[in-house]
């Protein structure tokens, strides 16, 4: 039952001190209807005496708020953005789609295959090759190639330690004293890293995926994964995006596939898998694999340090949007609480992923869509904007940037960073003295 609203209390103008109004004769300040509106929203029994200004303020500082809304949203990137976040170890990966999607197109493609009705299926997912991206993934190799010959060349110059205990590394000329070691024996330093001298796979995390003749054919057995090379992701990625590699083939298809709900109709045949390359001497990758490449090319002249630099970021860009555009249409899987990643329509069954609970999952992984951060991770470094300068501390940690560790040997080698990179790097933010600590709020 509706309650009957009390009387409409007299309004006080303080423009005429010691003189009382109806609501009804202060039309302009706050009319009848809106004072029965608001009783109704919220229940209030009395109003308290309401200042016709207060109204007017509310108004005006919303019209502001928008006002900054739309000044802010058309500059081009935010001053400072927030660091990345650290997923914990003990929960799954969330997913990249929303789980209500994934369903509403599984109940679609369940409602066709009770009709007897083919899934439609268009390029790559029915197994030909999309023509327009076939000169990105050649572009994306070519940038593969230069990005790890330039990071070989630069850690002659440019000093990288890695942590002998967790996967924390740094770019400076010495390791820095910030406590977040998360290592078997972290307790025993009071989570203070053990540095040690880094490499190429340090800088650039070695991310393998299996390499497969045909995607669409059988999945990879647990008892018969050593009968499958494993290659980068990236270059797998190319190579079934249209590269041709003599030692690495991939069968071409012609015909596409048809599928019926989530079983494969018509594949075109089961061809002959050729052998893998792994048991043989000599590795066909020596120019697309970082294992070694250290020692592969000598220091570079100083002089040419500055454009190698140049050069090596531009390549780590090419190939972080290549990869993006390449991933929008061919499917990688990742698993959801290991980083394993595989490059194909379905995820492969070797019984490897040792991560949170994986004895209720018998050791197989949990396959989810990837995002390109899994394929081709950033691996964020702190930012030191004093590279010989004295080395970062926990107390200061608030005012430190982060960037991906390319951008940072590069960026300490001369190359010029990407606007992109400076809101996360906080480069307008002065750190504090050593003296100025205990002043800051």
């Amino acid at each position: 039952m509706l309650r009957t609203p009390p009387a409409l209390p007299s309004v006080w103008n303080p423009s005429q001190k010691g003189v009382q109004h109806s609501a009804m004769e202060l039309r302009p300040q706050l009319s009848a209807t809106s004072l029965y509106t608001l009783w109704l929203q919220f229940g209030l029994g009395q109003f308290q005496k309401v200042d016709s200004t207060s109204c007017r303020t509310f108004l005006c500082a919303s019209q502001r708020s928008g006002h900054y809304q739309t000044v802010k949203k058309q500059k081009g990137y935010p001053q400072n953005v927030d660091l990345p976040p650290i997923l914990p170890k003990r929960k799954k990966k969330p997913f990249p789609i929303p789980i209500e999607k994934m369903k509403q197109a599984a109940r679609k493609d369940k409602k066709l295959a009770e009709r007897g009705i083919e899934k439609p299926l268009k390029p790559p997912e029915n197994g030909i090759l999309v023509p327009q991206l076939v000169p990105v993934a050649y572009e994306v190799l070519d940038a593969w190639k230069s990005l790890i010959k330039g990071l070989a060349q630069l850690l002659h110059v440019i000093p990288v330690y890695g942590c002998s205990e967790c996967s924390e590394i740094h770019v400076a000329q010495s390791g820095h004293l910030i406590q977040n070691c998360h290592g078997a024996t972290s307790r025993t330093r009071r989570s203070f890293h053990t540095w040690v001298k880094g490499s190429v796979d340090d800088v650039l995390v070695p991310i393998e995926s299996y390499h497969l003749f045909d995607p669409f054919g059988h999945r990879i057995k647990h008892e018969t994964r050593f009968d499958y090379d494993r290659i980068p992701a990236v270059v797998e990625l190319c190579i079934q995006a249209g590269v041709d590699i003599p030692e690495y083939p991939s069968r071409r298809r012609t015909r596409p596939i048809r599928m019926l709900g989530k079983r494969v109709v018509d594949r075109g045949g089961i061809l002959e898998e050729p052998k893998p390359w792994r048991s043989r001497d000599k590795s066909p990758l020596v120019d697309l694999d970082t294992a070694g490449v250290y020692g592969r090319f000598p220091p570079p002249p100083l002089e040419d340090v500055p454009r190698i630099a140049q050069e090596t970021m531009d390549a780590y860009e090419v190939v972080k949007s290549g990869v993006t555009k390449l991933m929008r249409k061919y499917s990688v899987k990742a698993c959801g609480y290991c980083s394993e990643v595989h490059v194909g329509p379905w995820g492969h069954n070797a019984k490897l992923c040792g991560a949170y609970k994986h004895q209720w999952r018998d050791g197989k992984h949990g396959w989810q869509p990837a995002v390109v951060d899994e394929v081709f991770p950033p691996n964020y470094v702190w930012h030191v904007q004093d590279p010989t300068g004295p080395p970062l501390r926990s107390a200061l940690k608030r005012f430190y940037g982060k960037a991906p560790a390319v951008v940072e040997v590069c960026m300490q080698a001369g190359a010029q960073v990407p606007e992109t990179y400076k809101p996360m790097m906080r480069l307008d933010i002065v750190v504090p003295e050593t003296d100025e600590e205990r002043h800051v709020a």
